[in-house]
């Protein structure tokens, strides 16, 4: 059976020390028993002599670099030897016996090996948060959603997903997955730098046969955008890169049908951005475009590489649902 002895909170800081000065606290206060870790990526503020000097209880683990979210986890996590992980963002705020229903769940008999709390925004704490809400799922052309926001839609909180069930992917604000399980995936792929390597490592897992759950018990509040912003175009390159790179990589059958479909619909959506006069988020498309053609051969080596795949979607298409049949709500 796991208890909060079992469990290492590992916190990824970039030049974050405001962020680890408002949101530690609450992680201190609410994880008795947890080991505490702050991964520190090269940080040239004074986060580290903070953490010290204030902090003295935290471990910290220091990269030698700023390799992003994924090269970041997969460098400290070496070092870090409990059964259980937690990658929690720095700008989390957790909620008194926020693990209390993780462990619940953990030792429950549907025994999963990934799990994710309620996410709630910490701006307004009655909707859901963006980056993950009440679990992810995937449509046929890569395209993630979530129980609680599709797109851009939101959802209020108003206790419709405090269930426990599987989903398809974990929010990589704060995701709980066991250390071997990590282990034997092989951790992030680093070529993502940052944004949806969570979600191409759940697809993995997936497809190796473990099983990923939401878990409604337990609530933590985002603030989101702390590193990149949902407005700057980098955040748009990365998204739609990495997206297709997740697509061709872990699809079952027909990927390159369901690629070419892929970047048309991204095409429209680049078009949607010229109309909405944001013409470099449309550049950010062409660039992801051109970055997924030239990487094509290794994302292809990889694809080889991996387990048979499984038929993974609910939905054909969200795009058409949301876009044409309006539906604005899972």
């Amino acid at each position: 059976m796991y208890s909060n002895k079992d469990i290492a909170i590992v916190i990824l800081n970039w030049n974050g020390k405001s962020l680890l000065e408002q949101f530690l606290p609450s992680v201190l206060k609410y994880s008795e028993g947890a080991k505490i870790y702050v991964a520190d990526n090269a940080s040239t503020d004074n986060s580290v002599d903070f953490l010290k000097t204030s902090f003295p209880e935290v471990s910290i683990i220091q990269n030698s670099e700023n390799g992003g979210y994924a090269k970041g986890y997969n460098e400290v996590l070496q070092y870090v030897a409990e059964p259980l992980l937690c990658l929690l963002n720095s700008d989390i705020e957790v909620t008194g016996n926020w693990l209390d229903g993780i462990l619940i769940a953990f030792n429950s008999e549907a025994e999963p090996d990934i799990l994710q709390p309620k996410i709630l925004d910490y701006k307004d704490k009655s909707k859901f948060e963006y980056a993950g809400a009440a679990g992810g799922f995937i449509d046929k052309y890569g395209y993630p959603f979530c129980r609680g926001r599709i797109f851009d839609s939101i959802e209020t909180d108003q206790g419709q997903y405090n269930d426990i069930t599987d989903i398809f992917w974990a929010s990589g604000a704060c995701f709980f997955i066991k250390n071997e399980v990590f282990k034997s995936l092989k951790g992030f792929d680093e070529s993502y730098f940052a944004h949806m390597e969570e979600i191409d490592l759940c697809w993995r897992a997936f497809n190796s046969n473990y099983k990923t759950q939401y878990v409604g018990a337990s609530t933590v509040y985002h603030v989101g955008g702390a590193t990149l912003s949902n407005t700057n175009p980098k955040k748009t390159y990365l998204n739609f890169r990495n997206s297709l790179i997740t697509l061709v990589k872990n699809a079952d059958n027909n990927v390159f049908s369901k690629a070419i479909i892929r970047m048309l619909l991204d095409g429209i959506a680049g078009v949607r951005f010229l109309f909405q006069l944001k013409p470099l988020h449309f550049l950010a498309i062409l660039k992801a475009h051109f970055s997924f053609y030239l990487n094509l051969k290794s994302v292809l080596n990889k694809r080889r590489q991996l387990p048979k795949r499984h038929s993974y979607y609910k939905i054909s298409s969200i795009v058409w649902s949301y876009f044409i049949k309006k539906n604005r709500s899972f």
